[in-house]
């Protein structure tokens, strides 16, 4: 896509973007089907955006919701379990956990070492491909090699158990600029699958205008002050003004996630990361 269609498309009123997003979602499950489709839900304001839509769509289209992918990957705040629990009985969600146990077992908190030869072989290979010579590394989700482990393996794993041929994310364009170069989909290799990403053009002023046009629940921590949300130890609120209210268009929305991870983020969606 050029950088001209893709600045008409982030130029579009909600309106339009809405019915953007919605024919994508349509085009993927007239491709795949409902069976053959996951939902990558975070708890987050973009993945709960997504549901949003395409339960929408299924409704349009009169077909069942895709199941819903979450990924635990070890530190989860307590407050996106709150929402996660009221939005998957509120919204009658099928939603199923992705978690990578060999790994998460062998840490009682955060920070504890794992030792690399008490894994199972799968996350052995895992961490051969990431070139880390250690013997062991700290549980940490939000590390080059946590992050692997726990999110991108735990992902994996779950759509190769469930079948799945198409995973939605809830990326958009102007989040992270590793994401800058992405379309609406996207065919993966490892394992054999198509990324569809729906709200690829909304911006971060476009999710918080949608949440309040249509009464969308999201977590309370954004009332907080926090503006993206990702493992519970390595992010933090910039202001103690919700969300919303803070200068979206001027500040850096990732600004209170772990910059190391941040640094290497083009990386970590080399090898499968959202």
């Amino acid at each position: 896509m050029t950088t001209e269609e893709m600045e008409k498309l982030m130029s579009m009123d909600l309106d339009e973007k809405i019915a953007q997003s919605k024919k994508i979602i349509k085009e993927a499950i007239g491709k795949y089907g409902s069976e053959n489709l996951a939902v990558a839900w975070t708890g987050g304001k973009d993945s709960t955006t997504m549901v949003w839509l395409f339960r929408e769509a299924c409704r349009e289209l009169k077909v069942r919701m895709p199941k819903c992918m979450f990924i635990d990957e070890g530190y989860v705040f307590e407050e996106i379990w709150d929402i996660f629990k009221q939005l998957k009985k509120e919204w009658d969600l099928d939603v199923r956990i992705a978690k990578n146990t060999d790994v998460s077992e062998k840490a009682e908190k955060v920070g504890d070492m794992v030792k690399v030869s008490s894994l199972n072989e799968r996350n052995k290979r895992e961490i051969e491909i990431l070139e880390y010579e250690g013997e062991e590394f700290p549980f940490e989700p939000e590390s080059f090699v946590g992050n692997h482990l726990m999110k991108t393996v735990a992902m994996n794993v779950f759509m190769e158990d469930n079948g799945v041929k198409c995973l939605s994310t809830a990326i958009r364009w102007d989040e992270q600029e590793a994401r800058i170069e992405e379309d609406y989909f996207s065919p993966r290799k490892i394992p054999p699958h198509e990324r569809v990403q729906p709200i690829l053009h909304f911006k971060e002023r476009d999710i918080w205008d949608f949440i309040f046009k249509y009464n969308v629940p999201f977590c309370v921590l954004y009332r907080e002050g926090y503006r993206s949300l990702g493992a519970k130890g390595s992010t933090v609120k910039m202001s103690d003004i919700p969300a919303w209210e803070q200068d979206l268009e001027n500040t850096y929305e990732r600004a209170g996630r772990g910059q190391g991870k941040e640094e290497i983020m083009g990386k970590l969606r080399d090898l499968g990361y959202m």
